[in-house]
């Protein structure tokens, strides 16, 4: 599609995607299947699917990754960079006013009555926004048979990343099989590492905050509880924090909109003030940039591939098995007495019933309804 929407719009967007993308990364990709597909009209379905399931094969923070993808499409070099940040800052800035209340006063507030609520409402945002991506994606029996061993293995907490290239290079294989040509495979070049000097204006404390969150952005596949176990070893291990303040740092990331990376930023105040939230923040989000700007020129030429074509569909199948998994895995965690089986029903019935409805309301309505039915 032609890149033909203003940098404004995008930005509008993003930052409303941000201030309201509550429920970790399956539920941002359901907004922004919504947003993007479904009311703009400014991806197709197959082009939505086949941006997930490359974001998926790199790493960092998918849903964000995502938005630096569509920004991209839409507004060119400078769409990437607009949509990235007016995606992250929201988070950052929220992360940042409950980093600043946690130092003065050492506890987090009590959310916890409206995030009971939200939960619920978020399964049924992504259902909502799984389902024409399924359909979409499910184009043969092959492809369906993909997707079951990976719901299957995904429910048996089988790592997301051998799921993911397991299922595209078994698809390389059948149709490696079905050829009757040898078909050379393009070269991808490797990753490069990024090389950063360090300037005068990095205090010690800063530099070496840099060079962790750099590392972990770089190399850190998964979900939050995989970015928990990397920051324990590289900052509770070492002594730059404490367990009970990663936990907070974690649960902040959680319950606040966007990105669960931006945890870090409460992280960095933590240990160096207003200058590590800044220096943490950067450095975590940095990596993706650089890789979703390496990564789209290689989507363009995998889709055209007859071969690589195959590869990509069979990621995508992946991708939504996991995401389906997801969903399941967060309502055995989630809905658990009659309260959200109640805030469940209703938001799916209006998710799949009233699909002009911004899902914006639908996590609004479900943080409301929570706060009134926990004081029941």
């Amino acid at each position: 599609m032609e890149n033909n929407a203003s940098l404004k719009d995008i930005a509008k967007l993003f930052l409303k995607l941000g201030i309201i993308g509550f429920g970790g990364p399956a539920a941002h990709i359901a907004m922004m299947q919504d947003e993007v597909v479904v009311k703009r009209k400014w991806l197709t379905e197959q082009h939505f699917l086949d941006l997930i399931g490359a974001t998926n094969l790199i790493p960092g923070p998918n849903s964000t990754e995502m938005t630096m993808h569509i920004g991209h499409e839409k507004g060119g070099w400078k769409g990437l960079v607009v949509a990235g940040l007016c995606f992250i800052l929201p988070a950052v800035f929220i992360t940042g006013i409950f980093a600043y209340l946690y130092k003065q006063y050492g506890v987090l507030p009590a959310v916890q009555p409206f995030i009971y609520g939200i939960k619920p409402a978020i399964i049924a945002i992504i259902l909502g926004a799984i389902f024409p991506l399924a359909k979409k994606s499910l184009k043969s029996t092959e492809l369906i048979i993909i997707g079951l061993i990976v719901l299957m293995g995904s429910l048996f907490k089988i790592n997301e990343i051998y799921l993911m290239f397991g299922a595209g290079f078994f698809a390389l294989f059948l149709a490696y099989i079905r050829s009757n040509k040898q078909n050379s495979l393009p070269s991808f070049l490797p990753l490069t590492l990024l090389q950063i000097t360090n300037t005068t204006l990095l205090s010690a404390t800063n530099a070496n905050l840099f060079w962790i969150f750099l590392k972990i952005g770089a190399i850190l596949y998964g979900s939050g509880y995989v970015l928990f176990a990397f920051l324990d070893t590289e900052l509770v291990s070492t002594g730059l924090l404490t367990r009970q303040q990663l936990i907070d740092a974690i649960a902040v990331g959680q319950f606040t909109p966007g990105p669960v990376f931006s945890s870090v930023t409460f992280i960095g105040y933590q240990i160096n003030g207003f200058s590590g939230a800044v220096v943490s923040t950067i450095a975590i989000f940095l990596p993706s940039f650089l890789f979703v700007a390496l990564l789209i020129p290689i989507v363009k030429k995998m889709r055209n591939s007859t071969l690589f074509s195959g590869f990509l569909d069979a990621v995508n199948v992946a991708s939504v098995a996991i995401i389906v998994a997801v969903c399941f895995d967060m309502g055995k965690d989630t809905i658990t007495d009659w309260r959200t089986i109640l805030i469940a029903i209703l938001s799916i019935s209006i998710a799949f019933g009233y699909r002009k409805i911004n899902s914006a309301f639908v996590v609004l309505g479900g943080s409301l309804l929570g706060y009134l039915l926990s004081s029941v």
